[in-house]
């Protein structure tokens, strides 16, 4: 495995958790390298269902080390409370759990603002935000305002988190949005950091060590997918930080000749939550059956996804800008009682043919999918332990997502538990 990359390519919720779950059997370190928990990685280990926001994915994996990197904005609360939920059901992290002291810190006030600003957009302008302050939080980096996690060791942090209550309170006052109370704030808070403080250090030496021994397996997991990346993904309906590969050595601090590989995760289909274009989008039957036999809820919001026919224009655009090299193909069951099964190959629009992703919202917005059609299996691939043992027409689809995405599929999945996973030889 050497150094290798797990991206979302397509609008997330692409089973990114499971892949790394299996994944780090064979890992020593899993870095989580931007995002925040506004993300939501479900692993499911017997009849076992973990939900993780910030924790990389390897922390269910007894001495796989983790760490939570500089190009994260952390919710301390959220992180607290997930780390002890952990702790509670007898996950032991101490010790080989790690956060950056360069990552920012996700504060009320960011949630307020960024509740108060969506509120403020008129109906069809709206992001579809989770309200988790990650936007905000991006922006007083950007804006170097921001509190970063080294902060809370300095001795005159509650001074500074003092000040930045004040200077939000007056942004929220011209928003109409009700001001926060600093006492109860920071005290608040103090009780999360107290928790935290542990964790903190330095990630950037102990990162770029782990990168370098030829020992080790090093996995960067991604959150969210490629068409939410803040400069490639669907703008302005995106993320706030940079979720194809390129955001690894900023979001961790390695050089980028340091990855070896990178491994792009996909549904056999296409699902999106939140605003903003979505060409295979499905308003019918088809669609309604997606939902319901892929259990398409937000894992962090519990929010209803959007789906759709697999997109391989998304698919192959991910591709180019992530440099995969291979395919996690997910949620292949959940085609098994389909007659007919679509796949998008290109797009229509103003009467032309269109084969990359637009940077045009308005354009991507007026696209139409060219379908070619693929009849479906139409039984169970749940028992199949190898590929040779899914439906002839199973087999086929994969080979078809292959051609026409031009990168190998090398994992895939057939149901969600961690054992209900294939690997090809490619």
């Amino acid at each position: 495995m050497a150094n290798t990359v797990l991206i979302g390519a397509q609008w997330g919720d692409e089973g990114k958790g499971k892949v790394i779950d299996v994944l780090t059997a064979n890992a020593n370190w899993v870095v989580r390298y931007q995002g925040g928990n506004n993300a939501g990685h479900t692993v499911e280990i017997g009849d076992q269902k973990y939900v993780l926001h910030l924790a990389p994915s390897g922390i269910l994996r007894p001495g796989v080390k983790c760490v939570i990197g500089n190009g994260l904005v952390v919710d301390p609360i959220g992180l607290t409370e997930e780390l002890q939920d952990l702790e509670k059901r007898g996950i032991d992290f101490r010790g080989r759990m790690f956060v950056s002291d360069r990552a920012h810190l996700v504060i009320q006030y960011h949630k307020e603002l960024d509740g108060a600003k969506e509120a403020k957009l008129a109906t069809g302008k709206k992001i579809g935000t989770t309200k988790r302050g990650i936007g905000p939080a991006y922006c007083d980096k950007a804006d170097r305002c921001g509190l970063r996690m080294g902060d809370v060791l300095e001795a005159n942090f509650e001074e500074m988190l003092r000040e930045r209550v004040a200077a939000k309170n007056a942004m929220l006052a011209v928003l109409d949005a009700a001001p926060l109370d600093a006492d109860a704030l920071v005290k608040k808070y103090n009780v999360a950091f107290e928790y935290l403080k542990p964790f903190i250090c330095d990630t950037i030496p102990m990162l770029n060590a782990a990168v370098r021994d030829p020992k080790n397996n090093v996995i960067f997991e991604g959150a969210q997918g490629v068409m939410l990346d803040v400069d490639f993904g669907t703008y302005p309906f995106v993320t706030s930080s940079n979720t194809s590969a390129a955001g690894v050595s900023a979001g961790a601090g390695i050089p980028p000749h340091q990855v070896d590989e990178v491994i792009g995760i996909v549904k056999a289909y296409t699902t999106r939550v939140g605003e903003g274009p979505f060409p295979t989008e499905l308003f019918d039957d088809d669609g309604k059956a997606l939902a319901k036999v892929g259990n398409e809820f937000g894992a962090t919001t519990g929010r209803p996804r959007r789906c759709g026919w697999f997109d391989a224009v998304v698919a192959r655009y991910s591709a180019m800008i992530s440099g995969v090299d291979r395919w996690a193909l997910m949620k292949m069951d959940v085609l098994d009682g389909f007659e007919t099964i679509k796949v998008c190959t290109a797009y229509e629009c103003d009467g032309e043919r269109v084969e990359t992703v637009p940077a045009s919202i308005s354009k991507l917005s007026r696209c139409t999918p060219i379908y070619e059609d693929f009849k479906g299996w139409n039984c169970s691939t749940r028992d199949a332990t190898t590929f040779e043992e899914l439906p002839e027409q199973a087999q086929k689809y994969v080979r078809w997502i292959e051609k026409l995405t031009g990168v190998p599929v090398s994992v895939l999945s057939v149901g969600p538990n961690r054992k209900s996973t294939i690997e090809l030889k490619i």
